[in-house]
């Protein structure tokens, strides 16, 4: 790699800061790496989630979580509960956990069998359900975390500096994070500005393309022209670069994904009274669904909502009812969300990461693990200064199928589901146009659970137990179990059934209240509460 090869990144926040701290490891000193971020721009700051697989990334960087979380206000996330999204009105959990497998099945399939009667799928194949309901902390007080495949797997990775890509993970993490990103954004510049990166606080005001339609020069206001080789637009849903200067088209996933706006706020929680719930929570409401996301010192939510069904002043007032007395006094957030993506991230010397390439409603956190995904492709397809125009149609499309992916799994939890007692919910199942082959595949799951055969094959971040559980949390039950089971004994799938059962007693009975565990990691509560005021 050529030595003086520069790197600029336009935006800060949760993404650019990401992406400048994890280029400036993974590549070391060989390029110089520039973050021009404006003061002027307003930060949201209610809460993110994200997926287990993020571990990956702090490992990578050498983090350790005593040294982030407290930083970021950070809590434990195991699960998704949802709440009210079948015709039941029933819970259900969407957990970092797989099937075991019993005889070659999974769990899922002789629950089908066994159990589907008597108790719920996440309840009777999972310990994490019991262990969300008793907010319990996912590690032990001295720091072991209750999977020990976990244990073992992180201690081999860690043997050697190399990155471990989110395509390449061989477990399944137990649990994920909490966390305000806009003090993950202040922590990773840190870390970045400490490995070389530089920072320029100005505003971009113009921008001057090369013959060959590279971007050449961005004019700030206060620090005149700004040049380097490789561009990477971090400036959120405003796409300054990408969609401003060269005019890349947007994808809209609107026809599939109804929710286009959302109202946020940040409401207190008395953590030594009530906990910290180590899950986030989707809650169905008239027109959309409420995200809960609890930090260390505060909650994080908002509804995400489709706008032809309800106005922002009724979507304000149906959350406030929704959060009750805790909403009084908090201030709202109106935000107009712009749902799809790019249909190249990549153009000319521009890479879009972050908002600025693709975003889908925050259902199952997916927000943060699209910038992880795109700066580990972007490692992986880094240029020279020749811009190999096969590289960049590669990235282009990682990126894309991933967002196409994730597209459809978020689709089948609108079409998929039994919930049907208004007119939003009623469109959601007769009026959204279904991704390719996804209305195909609901017809086989009516008759099987999906399998990693059967589910989308591009890598979305998605596993066929994934899809499982929606299913049958949605009330998108196959008809029967697998008719090759009547053929098997059942002795072995009750045994394993009963030392699931036994496990998770064990968990439940051993395991620390997250807020207890957390409370021995974070210094004085004084001094912690670092606030980031929505604006």
């Amino acid at each position: 790699m050529e030595s003086n090869f520069k790197v600029v990144i336009v935006g800060g926040g949760s993404a650019g800061w990401m992406t400048a701290a994890y280029l400036s490891k993974a590549l070391k000193h060989s390029v110089d790496i520039c973050v021009v971020e404006s003061s002027n721009i307003p930060t949201v700051g209610v809460g993110e989630a994200t997926f287990s697989d993020i571990h990956l990334f702090f490992e990578f960087l050498g983090i350790r979580e005593e040294d982030w979380m407290p930083e970021c206000n950070a809590s434990y996330k195991l699960a998704i509960r949802f709440v009210n999204w079948n015709a039941e009105g029933r819970r259900f959990y969407h957990p970092f956990q797989k099937f075991d497998l019993i005889d070659g099945r999974r769990a899922a399939e002789w629950w089908l069998k066994l159990k589907k009667d008597s108790q719920p799928c996440d309840y009777s194949c999972f310990s994490v359900p019991a262990i969300c309901d008793r907010q319990l902390s996912p590690r032990y007080l001295d720091g072991s975390v209750f999977d020990s495949k976990v244990n073992s797997y992180l201690t081999e990775a860690r043997k050697d500096d190399r990155p471990l890509l989110l395509e390449d993970l061989q477990i399944q993490y137990p649990y994920a994070y909490h966390f305000d990103a806009n003090l993950l954004g202040k922590f990773m510049s840190r870390y970045a500005k400490k490995r070389g990166v530089k920072q320029m606080l100005d505003e971009v005001v113009d921008v001057q393309l090369a013959e060959n339609g590279h971007i050449q020069t961005l004019v700030t206001r206060e620090h005149g022209p700004v040049q380097a080789d490789l561009f990477i637009d971090c400036t959120g849903f405003r796409g300054l670069l990408i969609n401003k200067v060269f005019n890349e088209p947007f994808i809209s996933f609107l026809d599939s994904l109804p929710c286009d706006s959302a109202v946020a706020m940040q409401v207190t929680n008395d953590v030594e009274r009530e906990g910290i719930n180590p899950f986030t929570t989707a809650t169905a409401l008239s027109a959309g669904w409420v995200w809960n996301i609890p930090l260390y010192h505060r909650i994080g939510t908002g509804y995400v909502y489709a706008s032809p069904f309800i106005s922002s002043d009724d979507a304000e007032r149906e959350l406030r009812q929704h959060l009750g007395s805790r909403a009084e006094g908090c201030k709202a957030l109106h935000i107009k969300m712009r749902i799809g993506r790019n249909r190249n991230s990549w153009v000319k010397n521009c890479v879009a990461i972050g908002l600025s390439s693709g975003f889908v409603e925050p259902l199952e956190s997916t927000g943060i693990f699209f910038v992880q995904h795109a700066i580990e492709q972007l490692v992986t397809h880094f240029p020279d200064k020749s811009f190999v125009e096969e590289n960049i149609k590669s990235y282009n499309r990682a990126v894309a199928e991933l967002m196409d992916g994730v597209r459809e799994f978020l689709t089948l939890h609108y079409v998929a589901g039994t919930k049907q007692d208004n007119a939003f919910w009623k469109a959601t199942k007769h009026d959204l146009a279904v991704p390719e082959g996804l209305a195909e595949r609901l017809r086989l799951w009516k008759h099987c659970l999906p399998t990693n055969r059967t589910i989308n094959q591009k890598y979305h971040g998605f596993q066929s137990m994934s899809y499982c559980v929606m299913l049958l949390g949605l009330g998108h039950c196959p008809e029967r179990a697998l008719p090759a089971l009547d053929y098997m004994d059942n002795s072995k799938a009750l045994a394993v059934f009963e030392q699931i059962r036994r496990r998770t007693d064990y968990l439940t009975a051993t395991l620390p209240a997250q807020y207890e565990f957390l409370k021995t990691r974070y210094p004085a509560e004084e001094s912690v509460l670092r606030e980031v005021s929505i604006s």
